[in-house]
């Protein structure tokens, strides 16, 4: 567990600077440059997702079962995570309704992933994992929020082609995942 721990502190920590120290976070990037500043954040991340995937797979290895879901959360969670899969097409197709609507669709498609996968799996590395990612996710969204409303950010209507097009994406994205990635990277077959 130690390594998932240290994972998620360095990844979660490096993208929670927006959250929790907006100022050193420019006053940094204003000193170090922008691409090295980049740079910087780009390692940091990798070496806490490393992590990250390192400790998760010797957690699973020796589980700690806190309890067991029922098997209707596994249908939940499928569907959530779909959702979450629109979400996250949401942050990138330009002048859809969804980003219009929510504005921050990445930090949201988070906090529904995890949700959705604290529904499904009840071990402590799940607990750890999706747990710190969703207070992470309810953090970030609320930063977010508190700089649109000081900024006076307006964010441009959507249109119902580029609507129709990220739940096309986010559809066929989780579909993809799903079905075949999921099981590929993870060794979980989520429809078996």
């Amino acid at each position: 567990m130690t390594l998932l721990i240290l994972g998620l502190i360095v990844f979660l920590g490096v993208h929670s600077t927006r959250i929790f120290a907006e100022g050193w976070r420019t006053a940094q990037r204003k000193r170090l440059g922008a691409g090295a500043w980049k740079g910087i954040y780009s390692v940091a991340s990798l070496a806490g997702l490393g992590l990250i995937i390192w400790g998760f797979g010797l957690a699973r290895q020796q589980p700690v079962v806190l309890w067991v879901s029922p098997v209707a959360m596994r249908h939940v969670a499928a569907l959530l995570t779909l959702i979450a899969f629109v979400l996250l097409a949401a942050a990138y197709v330009p002048r859809n309704a969804i980003k219009s609507r929510l504005h921050h669709p990445m930090v949201l498609s988070v906090k529904v992933w995890a949700f959705a996968h604290l529904l499904a799996n009840g071990r402590l590395a799940d607990v750890l994992l999706f747990g710190a990612f969703l207070a992470w996710a309810v953090a970030s969204f609320i930063a977010a929020q508190k700089r649109d409303r000081a900024a006076l950010t307006q964010y441009p209507a959507g249109t119902s082609g580029a609507t129709a097009a990220t739940v096309a994406v986010g559809a066929a994205a989780w579909a993809v995942f799903a079905f075949w990635l999921h099981g590929l990277l993870t060794g979980v077959r989520p429809f078996g």
